[in-house]
């Protein structure tokens, strides 16, 4: 959208012209508007929204970012905001009443039309995260002896409904899919053949009850606009189409990522949420893992004596912990993503560790030379590390290699062992994998300074 053409709206606003401003909002794209709006103050937002026809605002309500959508419902007059709950799809209403109060919820659903009104409490019954949440009951269903002609007529007659007309569900006398066609089939079909003639009986389907994450993997296997949704006994009940689903989809991502930096999931936008609940959503693990840095500090009081044998050691700690903590992070983070992903299956854990046990060993190696070539060129610069300095170069060498695999296990088996107990892979976070390897590197390095430097500097 050109500035100019939103400052001309801002000078209509500011001007009282509303009748000119209503005729030129009839010219934007349902996008263009919905850009247009979120980039506006409260007031103007509300000016705009109730200068558009029914049709268009219900299409960029829709689209509008929740925050915007319960601004609306909040200072709407009660009867344009019913006549927009009612245009709305089923499925983004469902999404929209998800997130509202559940007083709120039921004056709004008492808002609606009889027959919205049932589909949307046949909607919310349905557990959450579920994909009876995100289906909506507008479909085309035919019938497999119709001819092509009866179905495109039927299109002409009822698709105006319809979600998507991109594929066509049959279904039997009792209402059970049977297969799914593409409406291509029937554009280039001849106006006498039989449903029955272009079934193949091959589909996908999900079910009601079906977990959201579930259905994001079976869009992305079969490459598909739209799923149908059947019930325990293959009953047609609606179709969730691929906008739902990429939202759903960026919803997790938006989690995991959140959860990967060591905090809860946020269930609102960050510069909205009230700020004692951003305390409490990020207090919790902190505090976790502060404890757990706690051990830290408890392994090396218990190598205390060794420390101060050989406090030459001790330069090299910082090194150790984020040596080991980098690579479980780098791990993990890798994990997580090909499990969302679907790359592989728990079944195939033995691959994951085959993989890490030779990654994290040619790592640990890459770093042990590092670690040795600094110390041996820092010693033939300025002798700081004595006449034993091979013996600690190999020390902080071996140590590497063997914090290094420890880390990249540790990364890498923490999300799939949380998977098989039902849990959410994403909590074995970055920095509590960071954590975990931080302690029991310290143990690796001194167990390897004890075994090398005993009857030296030890």
């Amino acid at each position: 959208m050109q500035p100019q053409t939103v400052e001309t709206i801002t000078s209509l606003i500011q001007e009282g012209e509303f009748f000119k401003l209503k005729q030129l909002l009839r010219d934007f794209q349902p996008s263009e508007l919905v850009t247009l709006i979120e980039a506006e103050e409260d007031r103007e937002q509300l000016i705009i929204f109730r200068l558009l026809p029914l049709k268009l605002a219900t299409e960029v309500f829709e689209y509008l970012d929740l925050e915007v959508q319960r601004h609306f419902l909040d200072n709407l007059a009660q009867d344009k905001m019913a006549d927009i709950l009612n245009e709305m799809s089923p499925d983004d209403r469902t999404a929209l009443l998800e997130f509202l109060p559940a007083n709120f919820v039921a004056e709004l659903v008492q808002s609606l039309s009889e027959e919205e009104r049932k589909v949307t409490l046949q909607l919310l019954g349905y557990p959450e995260y579920s994909v009876g949440r995100l289906m909506t009951p507008d479909y085309i269903a035919i019938r497999e002896n119709w001819t092509v002609q009866q179905v495109l007529d039927y299109i002409r007659q009822h698709g105006g409904q319809s979600e998507t007309l991109s594929m066509l569900y049959v279904t039997d006398a009792h209402g059970v899919l049977i297969d799914d066609i593409r409406i291509r089939e029937f554009l280039l079909a001849a106006p006498t053949v039989r449903v029955r003639e272009l079934m193949d009986r091959r589909f996908v389907q999900l079910t009601a009850n079906q977990d959201q994450e579930e259905a994001i993997d079976i869009f992305r296997r079969n490459d598909r606009n739209a799923l149908p949704v059947v019930s325990d006994q293959g009953i047609l009940l609606g179709i969730v189409t691929i906008d739902d689903i990429l939202s759903i989809r960026e919803q997790e991502d938006t989690e995991d990522m959140q959860k990967l930096g060591g905090s809860e999931a946020l269930d609102e936008p960050y510069l909205t949420m009230p700020l004692m609940r951003l305390v409490q959503k990020r207090a919790g693990w902190l505090v976790i893992l502060f404890l757990g840095e706690l051990l830290t500090a408890s392994a090396m009081q218990f190598f205390e004596g060794e420390l101060q044998k050989a406090i030459v050691l001790m330069q090299f700690v910082p090194l150790i912990i984020s040596s080991g903590g980098n690579s479980g992070s780098q791990a993990t983070s890798l994990i997580i993503r090909a499990m969302a992903l679907g790359e592989f299956t728990l079944g195939e854990w033995w691959r994951v560790l085959r993989r890490e046990i030779i990654t994290g060993l040619a790592l640990g190696l890459i770093l042990g030379f590092v670690g040795f070539g600094r110390i041996a060129i820092w010693q033939s610069i300025t002798p700081i590390y004595g006449e034993h300095w091979v013996l600690v170069a190999l020390t902080v060498g071996i140590a590497l290699v063997g914090i290094v695999l420890w880390g990249s296990l540790a990364g890498s088996m923490l999300p799939l062992i949380l998977k098989k107990l039902g849990l959410d892979p994403a909590t074995s976070s970055a920095p509590f994998v960071a954590t975990l390897v931080d302690v029991t590197g310290l143990i690796i390095y001194f167990t390897v300074a004890l075994l090398l430097l005993r009857g030296t500097l030890l």
